[in-house]
């Protein structure tokens, strides 16, 4: 399955596309869309589809600078351009760039097709040229390549003579003179242990380092790769290395089999003091092991002075895994609340007949969930609200679907109250305040992760690795079920059409609005209106 991205600001071709096509059948997945450039690259950010659709011409951002932006931060992915100019000046831009095919409108859905599947052969036939094991053996082997391992590893070891290291990085064509500096340490290993798949997945990767011009990176062992970022500026190194980190998430996430630990090691202002960043990310690396899975761990998000193991297992408790509503409660907002009560709804309406049954069972189960995560931030809810554990408040509570709505409501206003008070920490502060702004501004079209990124004063794909790791789901994926809920929301409580709503609520299109509700829910707009009255 191939993910496709299309991007064009007229809405009847955004349409057509997303309407016309099986994709489920055809091989291919319809992964989003956007009505010009910025909005697009913004996305792009957190969707890594594999093929991109534009159109040239576009307000703000053409489909030609998109395109030259994408190849540069995400080179795999695969670009078909869109044009009502049979013109020669933009077919050899698109040349240049490196575009795959390049369709004239009016085009049919066949053609499309068409161009989509002759897209995906090349993808096929990339992907097992770059992930060639053999290759990369060779490459590894090559004289240049091990002259230069042993410079870099020398470096961050801290044992090269720091007075020959400017001539040394001169004459192996290395460029290490910048302001900041930064290790990132990424172990890729097999989940069943098979060697094969991990070789491939590191020659697939290895292909994709020329692409980070902010890095000299080298493969320490088999698995096991090392890179020194640069940067002018500490949002400059930040951005870099925090988007080579999810690259190379992604990459190793195209086998099903690997995994991806990367540790990021804290920001150093001379090369003399590599080493210290590059123990830092050794001792991030190895704690890090514990809790499996694919992460990123930064040391500059952990806190400062780790300087041992156990003080690294104690700032990485948070990133593991808990009870799934003890860490959606972690950082819910007000838009959450009713999400849950409507999520807790929809099973009791399907067990008719059994509402006390289940509405009691829901509510204790919520009780237990807030009671540990008051425990995580140091409260006991004996001592804090002894009352919701009587009997009597979960009798009250499901007499009926009102009493308990009201009552789950109140239970987890109590809890988020709490965890604002004792709410401290870099993650909390930057999501809270991310998903405070996202509830006031959903409505804007222009809330993007760019935007959310700057409100929170982090580079975006930084913001983007904190925000998907601590609340379980992407920014996108997050923005779009606050837009969902509130639309069914006005659904429940407006009389307001369909197009009205969709505007409201953030989308360009209503359209769009429709294919995405359905999709999310199982029923079209009109369908969930017309269930919510019964």
């Amino acid at each position: 399955m191939y993910s496709v991205f299309v991007v064009d600001d007229e809405p009847i071709v955004l349409d057509g596309i997303r309407s016309k096509i099986d994709w489920e059948s055809s091989g291919f997945s319809f992964a989003g869309e956007a009505t010009d450039g910025e909005i697009a690259l913004s996305m792009l950010h957190e969707v890594k589809p594999d093929i991109l659709i534009t159109d040239i011409k576009m307000p703000f951002m053409d489909g030609l600078q998109l395109s030259a932006a994408v190849k540069k931060i995400q080179p795999w992915i695969k670009i078909i351009i869109l044009s009502g100019h049979d013109e020669f000046d933009y077919a050899k831009k698109a040349i240049s760039i490196g575009i795959e095919d390049y369709l004239l409108k009016p085009f049919t859905p066949d053609e499309l097709l068409s161009s989509l599947k002759k897209t995906a052969v090349r993808i096929d036939k990339e992907r097992k040229q770059l992930s060639d094991i053999t290759r990369l053996k060779e490459e590894l082997k090559s004289s240049e390549t091990l002259k230069k391992k042993e410079f870099l590893s020398n470096l961050v070891h801290g044992s090269e003579n720091m007075s020959d290291v400017m001539q040394k990085s001169q004459e192996l064509g290395l460029n290490l003179i910048s302001r900041f500096y930064k290790v990132l340490i990424s172990r890729i290993k097999s989940r069943t242990s098979t060697i094969q798949n991990q070789e491939e997945t590191c020659s697939l990767l290895n292909s994709y380092l020329p692409s980070w011009e902010q890095a000299e990176c080298f493969f320490h062992h088999s698995n096991l790769l090392v890179c020194i970022f640069r940067g002018s500026t500490r949002e400059e190194l930040d951005e870099g290395i925090f988007h080579a980190a999810e690259t190379i998430a992604h990459i190793a996430a195209k086998n099903d089999d690997c995994t991806t630990l990367t540790a990021i090691g804290k920001t150093v202002e001379h090369l003399s003091e590599l080493n210290l960043s590059y123990e830092d990310a050794k001792r991030i690396l190895s704690a890090g092991e514990k809790g499996g899975g694919s992460r990123i761990i930064s040391s500059e998000d952990l806190g400062q002075n780790l300087d041992s193991e156990s003080q690294v297992d104690s700032a990485l408790l948070d990133l593991k895994d808990n009870d799934p509503l003890v860490d959606r409660l972690k950082y819910a907002g007000k838009n959450d609340i009713s999400a849950i009560i409507d999520e807790s709804m929809q099973l009791i309406r399907s067990n008719p007949g059994q509402f006390n049954v289940f509405a009691s069972y829901l509510l204790v189960d919520l009780i237990f969930s807030v009671s540990k995560l008051l425990e995580k931030f140091g409260g006991d809810i004996k001592k804090l609200k002894p009352e919701i554990l009587q009997r009597k408040f979960i009798d009250e509570a499901v007499q009926d679907e009102e009493n308990f709505r009201r009552k789950i409501t109140q239970v987890l206003s109590f809890a988020l109250e709490f965890r604002d008070s004792k709410m401290t920490g870099k993650y909390g502060d930057v999501i809270l305040k991310a998903k405070r702004y996202i509830e006031e501004h959903y409505a804007d079209q222009n809330t993007t992760l760019t935007t959310v990124a700057e409100v929170v004063a982090l580079s975006p794909n930084h913001f983007s690795t904190i925000f998907s790791q601590e609340c379980k789901t992407t920014f996108i994926e997050y923005l779009t079920n606050v837009r969902l809920e509130n639309a069914k929301r006005l659904m429940r409580e407006t009389e307001m059409k369909g197009y009205d709503i969709a505007y409201e609520c953030g989308f360009s299109d209503p359209h769009y609005f429709s294919y995405i509700f359905k999709k999310n829910t199982g029923l079209s707009p009109r369908e969930y209106k017309l269930s919510a009255v019964q």
